[in-house]
């Protein structure tokens, strides 16, 4: 875990670097610290709020319909912001409602529930309703969990995006495919790898950054491994997440829009997906929602 003033200072050297949209969430428990680097940033005239586009995202345990709308004000008062630019459901299973991020029963089990998603989203439309955020969408969805919103009778607003896991080890062809042609916005987080958080990742994860197709490419653009991965996802059209304290590597990872891979570059790029996945939700493994039992 990174210290919380790690994350303000992050913010800030992002946006003195020209990042605009910042990926957050509930869950992070920094909405505070970066909240207040926004607000700096604002204030010191290097840019205005709607410049800015900032995500936050509803846990797993305000997924009840009567719990959506006071956890993005809860998110929005951390943040002392008026209004979110995009509010999505961090993943489709629902917890115990409650204070604990993670409840978990006497044997330190995480104690689930089933809220139906489409209650969840409709509470999601009446947030946008309010102006309390511009947009809403979803993460860590599967296409048929998609669908059941896209499908929903009554339906106001659909998912604008879905986040997901997507990096060359595992492409996410066939969701993208199926994102574009319903007109979702398909967003990549671990477009990087994953810095092995032990409680997320197992310890013998494959290293993306390591691979050689990825090094060699890279070495041809006399580029980084990690701006090719990012690049890449650039050029299929998925918006990509990059996530660094480094001030080096946050200016690294803004070059990207300065040079462009070959359609070759791309092919051997394609070749290394191998469905591997960093996050795989074991604790909801067996959950009515569980997004990773299908394909896609």
């Amino acid at each position: 875990m990174v210290p919380k003033s790690k994350a303000a200072e992050a913010t800030k050297v992002a946006i003195d670097v020209g990042f605009r949209h910042i990926d957050a969430a509930y869950v992070y428990e920094n909405e505070e610290e970066v909240g207040q680097a926004l607000r700096e940033k604002i204030a010191d005239g290097t840019v205005k709020r709607e410049d800015l586009f900032y995500t936050t995202k509803l846990w797993c345990t305000f997924f009840r319909p009567e719990l959506v709308q006071p956890a993005l004000e809860r998110s929005l008062k951390k943040l002392q912001l008026d209004y979110v630019d995009l509010f999505i459901i961090h993943v489709p299973v629902a917890m115990k409602p409650g204070e604990e991020l993670m409840p978990k029963d006497a044997n330190g089990k995480i104690i689930l529930e089933t809220v139906d998603l489409r209650d969840t989203w409709e509470a999601l439309e009446k947030c946008k309703d309010a102006g309390l955020t511009k947009s809403i969408g979803v993460s860590n969805f599967n296409h048929k969990q998609l669908e059941m919103i896209l499908n929903k009778p009554g339906l106001k607003y659909k998912p604008v995006c879905n986040q997901v896991e997507c990096h060359p080890y595992l492409n996410q062809s066939k969701l993208l495919e199926f994102c574009k042609s319903k007109d979702i916005v398909l967003v990549a987080y671990s477009a990087l790898g994953s810095q092995k958080d032990p409680n997320w990742v197992e310890k013998d994860s494959p290293t993306l950054l390591e691979e050689p197709v990825l090094k060699a490419i890279a070495k041809k653009h006399n580029r980084s491994p990690g701006q090719v991965a990012l690049r890449y996802q650039v050029q299929r059209g998925v918006v990509v997440l990059a996530k660094s304290f480094s001030e080096k590597r946050i200016k690294e990872n803004f070059q990207v829009l300065e040079f462009e891979l070959t359609p070759e570059d791309m092919k051997a790029i394609d070749g290394l997906n191998r469905n591997f996945r960093f996050f795989k939700l074991p604790f909801a493994v067996g959950h009515p929602y569980y997004p990773f039992s299908e394909e896609y």
